[in-house]
């Protein structure tokens, strides 16, 4: 009798989503994953819940239908705090300072902070789509922690080159870029091709 070879792990993404402004590239992201087949295993700070009343007329429950599996912030024993649990890693999109400067310290007192504990700890990729200006010295020694422990810290700043005609081309733009960090395609980055 043979040994047969375990099935491959599905491949899956950490979305973090803080109560940083910008809530929608949380969900756009969200949408455009749906399309590629990845499983999105969606967590958000209950500040985004309430950002996400103040910028969008989306309930967070809309939101977490988005996602294939969705975890309370509170349930640090979730299948996402663990690094048995295998992903492709996570990305905080958007990253408020508070949030950033949890996974900074290892502070991990909310399952956001321990899931991105967790990827840098397994050394899978971490994504911190911060936003926030401006930035004071303890905010960017902060950052400079995190990208010592090898996060990829990827502000949200918007790309003006493909000539964006609305706010959604804008914010597509940025969120195929942070997808492009995993090396995941999604049609959606007008890719510059050097000079008109």
């Amino acid at each position: 009798m043979g040994t047969q070879m375990p099935k491959a792990a599905p491949k899956r993404l950490i979305v973090g989503i803080s109560g940083a402004s910008g809530v929608i590239y949380g969900v756009r992201l969200l949408e455009a994953l749906r399309l590629t087949g990845i499983e999105t295993h969606l967590v958000m700070s209950k500040a985004a819940e309430l950002a996400f009343a103040y910028e969008t007329d989306l309930k967070p429950a809309q939101v977490r239908k988005l996602a294939h599996t969705s975890y309370a912030v509170g349930d640090v024993g979730a299948a996402i705090s663990s690094g048995s649990f295998k992903t492709m890693g996570m990305i905080v999109l958007p990253c408020s300072i508070k949030t950033m400067s949890e996974i900074a310290t290892g502070v991990t007192g909310t399952l956001l902070s321990r899931a991105a504990d967790v990827v840098l700890k397994e050394r899978r990729r971490l994504v911190i789509a911060l936003r926030e200006t401006p930035l004071h010295a303890g905010h960017l020694r902060n950052l400079a922690t995190l990208s010592d422990l090898g996060a990829v810290i990827a502000p949200l700043v918007p790309a003006f080159y493909p000539r964006p005609k609305s706010v959604d081309e804008i914010v597509d733009h940025s969120v195929g870029r942070l997808l492009d960090l995993f090396e995941i395609e999604t049609g959606l980055v007008a890719r510059w091709q050097g000079k008109p």
